[in-house]
């Protein structure tokens, strides 16, 4: 139950709402208790002695605490309601914020489906626990304590008949929870399963229709469906064998209530009218008992929900300042490697092995090798995505891992090999990283990464809103507005990681032409994970890396006559122009 308590703790920032919530449940109660004496009086005060003044005056306030009973029962729903929903807005912002602060090697490794179903299937779980379950629990423990003296108080013996069924109930509710919590799990899992294979079919609806895997697709939704309804089925039997006997043990304490308390009346040892009222609070007594036996699957479903939340919220955020961390403000253009070595989390091979190299100040440097070398992963750890296994990279003789990362990140622009887009305009999205960045300067650095005449030509211009994923543009078109975003950055430092793969040889030369001046310029030191043999021609410096290896650097003509391997790379790609 630690998680529940957690999410009881989080209603301390709604206190006072919360406290109007128990106030307005208490006065609730309190008319709910009043109502079955006022039945009493009017049948033993008026009706028994014939007398109508008596009877109007209890149907009157009959009146008062009915109104009363709805006035309180909106209170305490709307107060309860409000600090579910502030928990629920806290606990989205709270995973949301987190999930911004992760290090790439937890997202390398979850779901995504899994983190969207914690962040709405789940809180929405919690939020219902709030709002209604726990007022509930809160509502028939009152109401319980409350009633149970009050029958003490009227007949004791009836008293403990009608009593034996709380324990009872209690035992029953709190077995069905302990053997139930993780099944309830189970089916939050299952839901986040269903929604992963949802999320990749509309990711990926082009590739399902252009090898006709509709019906597989159907079939894999199904299965997952169909194993979802089952784990859903397996509660409904968890309730049917417990809520059946609970039912059963409020019938038979209503026939002992009944048959000893009529014979009471008989024996002229209790009124009709306290029958009367006895049986009223019986039906109130298990009225709350059938509140929380209802309660209990929601909480169980709450304290799994919050399980998973938590583990989110209490991931542990790998990369982060170290204390005395310093700003990174200057780059003068040395960036050091020395015998860096990295594994990524889970991995049994090194993806880098003891890599060293030195840059010089206003070096374009490219970086060149096989698939799976190694190349964006050294590009990963210049901005701290993720720490070095064993080594240190330093900037200007300090180690990055000096500087805080922030400000580390905010200097160093850098263009993925995967080009995400934002929902929005092309204008937004090319000043992602500058929202304030004025018109010219979009213009600017759009013209530089070759996409201010498309854009242009667009009816909206740089109005025009993307897609959904950039849905609507060519890859190549993605990738320039990718790198104009870049490039509208106060760099110091620039990486980009094979970022005009997608683009026609025609207008990489172009972009590149435009972006040698402009690096030299602003840039201390720039990066480039190159494919093309013109990229790795104007490079200062070509690093060529071979299984996590550095195996050979020096400048295109040096690598000719020393490298094997960098003359099979470039035939390579010499062939496939060709072709």
């Amino acid at each position: 139950m630690q998680p529940i308590q957690r999410v009881l703790g989080s209603l301390r920032t709604y206190r006072w709402t919360s406290l109007g919530a128990v106030v307005s449940l208490l006065l609730l109660t309190l008319a709910n208790i009043l109502t079955p004496q006022l039945f009493r009086w009017g049948i033993d005060g008026g009706i028994v002695k014939k007398d109508l003044q008596i009877v109007l005056y209890s149907a009157a306030w009959m009146v008062v605490a009915a109104i009363a009973r709805g006035l309180f029962n909106f209170g305490q729903s709307y107060l309860s309601e409000a600090a579910s929903q502030g928990v629920a807005y806290d606990l989205r912002n709270k995973i949301f914020s987190k999930i911004q602060n992760l290090s790439f090697s937890f997202h390398d490794q979850a779901q995504t489906s899994q983190l969207l179903t914690r962040v709405t299937s789940d809180i929405e779980q919690i939020r219902t626990f709030i709002g209604t379950s726990l007022i509930q629990v809160i509502s028939g423990v009152v109401t319980l304590v409350t009633i149970a003296v009050v029958l003490l108080v009227m007949n004791w013996q009836l008293a403990l008949i009608t009593l034996t069924v709380v324990p009872l109930a209690g035992w029953l509710m709190a077995r069905f929870i302990s053997r139930n919590n993780g099944l309830f799990r189970q089916i939050q899992e299952q839901l986040a399963n269903l929604n992963a294979v949802l999320q990749e079919n509309l990711v990926g609806v082009r590739v399902v229709k252009a090898f006709v895997r509709e019906s597989a697709e159907r079939s894999r939704y199904t299965t997952l469906n169909d194993t979802l309804v089952k784990a859903n089925m397996k509660t409904i039997v968890a309730i049917r064998n417990t809520f059946p006997f609970i039912f059963l043990l409020s019938n038979l304490v209503t026939i002992a209530v009944f048959g000893y308390g009529g014979a009471q009346v008989i024996g002229n040892r209790f009124s009709i009218g306290e029958l009367v009222a006895f049986n009223s609070y019986l039906v109130l007594i298990l009225q709350p008992i059938l509140l929380i036996g209802f309660a209990a699957p929601a909480i169980a479903q709450a304290a799994a929900s919050a399980e998973r939340v938590y583990e989110v919220v209490d991931a542990e955020v790998e990369i982060r300042d170290r204390p005395g961390a310093v700003p990174f403000d200057t780059c003068n253009g040395r960036v050091t490697f020395e015998n860096v070595s990295f594994r990524y989390p889970g991995a049994t091979k090194e993806a880098l092995k003891e890599v060293s190299f030195e840059t010089k100040p206003k070096e374009l440097i490219a970086v060149l090798g096989m698939t799976a070398s190694g190349k964006s992963t050294i590009m990963n750890l210049i901005p701290r995505f993720y720490d070095v296994t064993r080594g240190a990279i330093r900037i200007d003789g300090r180690d990055v891992r000096d500087f805080t990362l922030k400000s580390l990140r905010a200097h160093i622009g850098i263009v993925f090999q995967e080009t995400t887009l934002f929902s929005g305009s092309i204008r937004e999205n090319i000043a992602y990283a500058k929202p304030n960045a004025t018109m010219e300067e979009v213009i600017e650095v759009a013209k530089t990464a070759q996409i201010h005449d498309f854009i242009a030509s667009l009816p909206d211009g740089y109005e025009t809103i993307v897609g959904e994923r950039g849905i609507g543009l060519s890859g190549g078109q993605k990738q320039r507005i990718a790198i104009a975003r870049t490039l509208l950055t106060d760099y110091s430092i620039l990486i980009l990681d094979d970022s005009t793969s997608a683009v026609d040889a025609k207008t990489a030369a172009q972009i590149q032409a435009k972006l040698d001046d402009l690096m030299r310029q602003k840039a201390c030191i720039t990066f480039v994970v190159a494919q093309r043999i013109s990229t790795v021609k104007n490079a200062d410096r070509i690093l060529l890396i071979d299984k996590g290896r550095l195996v050979a650097q020096g400048t295109h003509e040096e690598l000719m006559q020393t490298s094997t391997l960098y003359g099979v790379i470039l035939e390579s790609q010499v062939k496939q122009k060709e072709g």
